[in-house]
């Protein structure tokens, strides 16, 4: 059975729902929320196959993409050191490179591993901040320039008391998409956000890969997914 409120797959003759404590007792229907209407509680499509076949698509092309600039990075500054670029010499240009591109397959290691570790949990957003910032950015050789910018974020207290903070500069979309007072649940492995009552809302944003989607489509036009609502 399912909750009627969030959606959630329940076992049968549950009494209350595990995730938002609705009495189904005073529930008239125990099916998963409808997706042509506008959506109110989480959507069990996250169960859908989709979701695991883009993560080990993700995990593996994030594998190869780092494993080629690790190449690139060894071959490149071992033919640097042998042709005396920039006066280097090898081995300490081939060293370098070897620094390099072991960079490089760390961060994808830290990606995937973070990806794997992360947690599913639920949440509220209990502030909302736009704070004005700067920063410095590399506009030639020596020439740095600071350019201001706004910083929004949306802060979410996790129900064991942990905040997470969302930013994203120069950009209020994710900062109106919340409100103040929003049930949330963070799905891991995608690391993405659902909110629960989606009711008064006129975009989505995909939990795969965090395109920006019209509420009415079922599924996400970039990466096929389907649409949490």
């Amino acid at each position: 059975m399912y909750c009627p409120q969030c959606g959630t797959n329940l076992p049968e003759m549950a009494r209350f729902c595990t995730s938002c404590g609705v009495d189904q007792n005073t529930q008239a229907d125990s099916t998963p929320v409808d997706s042509k209407r506008k959506p109110n509680g989480l959507s069990v499509k996250i169960n859908d196959p989709a979701f695991t076949k883009y993560v080990k698509n993700t995990n593996r092309w994030a594998a190869i993409f780092s494993g080629i600039m690790a190449l690139v990075a060894i071959v490149g500054f071992t033919v640097a050191g042998e042709m005396g670029v920039d006066n280097m010499e090898n081995p300490q240009a081939f060293f370098q490179g070897l620094g390099i591109g072991g960079m490089f397959l760390l961060i994808a290691l830290y990606t995937i591993v973070g990806r794997k570790r992360s947690k599913t949990w639920d949440g509220t957003v209990i502030n909302k901040t736009v704070q004005k910032k700067k920063r410095q950015e590399h506009y030639s050789d020596n020439d740095y320039r600071w350019v201001e910018y706004l910083e929004y974020a949306v802060v979410i207290k996790s129900d064991n008391g942990k905040e997470h903070k969302i930013t994203v500069n120069n950009d209020d979309t994710v900062y109106n998409y919340y409100r103040i007072g929003d049930r949330i649940r963070h799905h891991g492995g995608l690391k993405s956000y659902e909110k629960y009552d989606k009711s008064g809302d006129s975009i989505i944003f995909c939990n795969a890969c965090a395109t920006l989607c019209d509420i009415n489509d079922d599924t996400c036009f970039r990466c096929g997914c389907p649409l949490l609502k």
